[in-house]
């Protein structure tokens, strides 16, 4: 027999292992992100990692589509892992319009795959978490989302977020007077959506680059460093204080641009001071939905960035890995074994998270170690004599004081 080659143990590029204290941090943040997508009246939507290749191909544009991981399955069907959550929501929108309706709020919280070059902070696989309103083109709608968003942060313990606004509808009527054949508007929003990396001059000089004179180039940024919010984003704004976003954290940037041309309305960016880059945002995007195939449906919604809040949150100290165990059960002797996995029992039938340590053998010593290691509060033993007076004996591991009391009394004690 040929030897057994030697397995490679690491992960793919690009791809990444949590282990439980990174798992119950993120899943920590994921809880509360969830909780306040639900307070706001958003329902939870799930589709497959994998579509038909034809849906995802060609809706990205030419160096996206280079990016999606599509192959041939074993039926010899195109398939494709899922790229965004925006396009297999296009289809559900198309698929299920009777059963959603009108007004439909959806949140999405699950893995892209996008076979990008990795880098600090630039995976292959990682979550997505979205949030949109469909079908409704009202303002009120705009102010929900904003509203959903500024509450994530808020309750997470980010309260100084800023919630950069602007709309299209800005952007477009200040800079169309300066478009010519050469230069497209759209052109011109994307360097002045550079204008939070660069200087002025370094945008004025890509703008005469393109094929703008000196005069064109220096007024249409002073016309849109100048420019004033939109009749429809004061309505916005006015509607998301009400419903409690803080004035103190909406700033109007007449110079966002969010670099895509699908927004048709307001367009925002969430940026924590002292933090580069932004942690998400989003927009309202009227006709992208019937560009992807599906119908035609408004919508207006943002994507948060999970892994980058995660980051954030971790740096200020404001998320702890927490065990999920509460309290490990020894095993005081191998005659004893059968009486205390009943309490074990016991305490999961009270709802405790209950580990029971595995090894009957192993001495007292070394299973309180083994709790310590692993960072479990509390200890229960049941020894003879603790059997005979139908007590246990708790220990805090932290301050290694210990209690003999009833079962009853400790699963109280516990559940505090």
């Amino acid at each position: 027999m040929k030897p057994m080659q030697k397995q490679n143990l690491q992960t793919l590029k690009g791809f990444r292992d949590f282990l439980p204290s990174e798992k119950r941090v993120r899943d920590s943040v994921m809880t509360k992100i969830k909780s306040t997508f639900e307070l706001y009246g958003f329902e939870p939507l799930e589709t497959p990692s994998l579509e038909y290749a034809e849906l995802l191909l060609g809706k990205y544009g030419d160096e996206a589509d280079k990016l999606v991981y599509s192959f041939e399955d074993r039926g010899g069907r195109k398939v494709a892992l899922r790229y965004d959550q925006t396009v297999p929501t296009a289809r559900v929108l198309s698929e299920y319009q009777n059963e959603l309706g009108k007004g439909f709020r959806r949140y999405q919280i699950q893995p892209v795959f996008r076979a990008d070059k990795p880098q600090k902070g630039r995976y292959r696989e990682f979550i997505q978490c979205d949030a949109d309103i469909f079908g409704i083109t009202s303002p009120l709608a705009d102010a929900e989302i904003l509203a959903t968003y500024y509450n994530i942060y808020k309750n997470l313990g980010l309260e100084d977020l800023v919630i950069e606004l602007n709309d299209r509808e800005t952007l477009i009527n200040s800079l169309t007077p300066y478009a010519n054949d050469q230069v497209s508007v759209s052109s011109i929003i994307q360097s002045i959506d550079k204008l939070d990396k660069q200087t002025t001059g370094e945008v004025e000089k890509e703008l005469i680059a393109k094929g703008l004179t000196q005069d064109q180039a220096n007024s249409s940024l002073n016309s849109i460093l100048s420019a004033t919010p939109s009749t429809n984003l004061q309505a916005i704004i006015i509607a998301a204080q009400s419903l409690g976003v803080s004035k103190s954290n909406l700033k109007f940037n007449p110079a966002l641009a969010r670099g895509l041309d699908y927004y048709t309305g307001m367009i925002f960016e969430g940026k924590i001071p002292g933090e580069s880059g932004s942690v998400g945002g989003g927009g309202r995007y009227d006709r992208l939905i019937e560009s992807l195939g599906g119908p035609n449906i408004p919508a207006v919604g943002f994507g948060l960035g999970f892994d980058r809040t995660v980051e954030v949150l971790i740096s200020r100290s404001l998320v702890v890995s927490n065990p999920t165990t509460q309290v490990l059960v020894t095993i005081f002797s191998l005659d004893l074994q059968g009486e205390t996995l009943k309490v074990a029992a016991k305490l999961r039938e009270a709802g405790i998270n209950t580990e029971l340590y595995p090894e009957p053998s192993d001495k007292l010593d070394k299973q309180f170690k083994y709790a310590d290691k692993k960072g479990i509060p509390f200890a229960l033993v049941l020894g003879q004599d603790e059997l005979n007076n139908n007590t246990v004996t708790l220990k805090n591991m932290s301050t290694r004081e210990q209690v003999t009391l009833p079962l009853s009394e400790a699963i109280a004690k516990l559940k505090i």
